[in-house]
């Protein structure tokens, strides 16, 4: 090898190695994505404008609901697709309402048609026996089924409920149990996760690949009272909740989707918690 060879090799070498350093050392920030609920009063009022706002903010992903107007907002999928996209926003998966096998088929039909990557059932509530949320399972995963058909996934959004015991165990664990890996996959409202006093990190490592989404607020340091009205929540940054962590630990355990949700609006209105949340995701660096 002659000298100018060397020199030409070591420094291929030399580029791959740093090139391989900085993935190692960095780490792609997810999209940041919000769920449309947060918003609701706004979304209701006037959807488009709504949409704008979220866009502006920095916001590329979306998570729609079952609201009086639809999922798509009183527009058609493809109408619905349209507009998102011209504010920058990319409509990832919705919430549902309750509805039958033959109704969330067509459902499932109009969100692969836009290319939407989940349908995700947001509400069980709670249950007087286990064996319940063993129905629960074997409908989840049948809906599961009809999204693989379609090209989509199905999920499941857990709330607080299912960290607190039934008959002995926890209905979480059951449902994890219970459903088929390849079919149905899990939304962590990482709120919930800790309130109940649960380990986040637990479930998204021992359930690697389960836990595809998330839904992110953060927990205030000091608790408000039992019993009330207004959730313990504040924003992303200002309560207990180490977000850099948590998003590094679900996205090496297979966690893709990240939506800013908020429940309490403290001297704030609910945009200007999303204009907040989403300079925060900005600012925050991952290592």
């Amino acid at each position: 090898m002659n000298r100018r060879t060397f020199l030409y090799t070591g420094g291929m070498l030399a580029a791959a190695a740093s090139a391989m350093s900085a993935t190692i050392a960095g780490r792609t920030k997810p999209a940041p994505g919000i769920q449309l609920y947060m918003v609701k009063e706004d979304m209701e009022r006037d959807p488009i404008g709504t949409l704008k706002q979220l866009g502006a903010m920095g916001y590329t992903q979306i998570e729609s609901y079952g609201s009086d107007k639809g999922i798509f907002w009183g527009k058609t999928n493809t109408e619905f697709k349209k507009i998102a996209n011209g504010f920058g926003l990319n409509l990832v998966s919705t919430h549902y309402n309750p509805c039958t096998l033959d109704e969330f088929d067509k459902l499932a039909a109009q969100a692969a048609e836009v290319g939407m990557k989940y349908l995700v059932c947001p509400w069980l509530g709670p249950q007087k026996s286990i064996e319940t949320f063993k129905t629960f399972a074997d409908d989840f995963n049948k809906r599961g089924a009809i999204c693989k058909k379609h090209g989509l996934r199905f999920g499941y959004h857990p709330h607080d409920y299912p960290y607190k015991p039934v008959n002995g165990q926890l209905p979480i664990d059951v449902l994890l149990a219970g459903t088929d890996k390849e079919l149905v996959d899990f939304q962590m409202d990482v709120y919930y996760t800790v309130t109940e006093g649960a380990d986040p990190y637990a479930y998204i490592t021992k359930h690697k690949g389960r836990f595809k989404l998330a839904h992110m607020r953060d927990v205030l340091k000091k608790r408000l009272p039992a019993g009330s009205k207004d959730e313990s929540a504040c924003d992303m940054g200002e309560g207990i909740i180490d977000f850099k962590k948590f998003i590094s630990v679900g996205q090496d355990n297979g966690m893709r989707y990240f939506f800013v949700e908020q429940s309490r609006f403290y001297h704030e209105t609910p945009l200007q918690s999303a204009q907040k949340n989403a300079a925060y995701l900005k600012a925050l660096k991952l290592v």
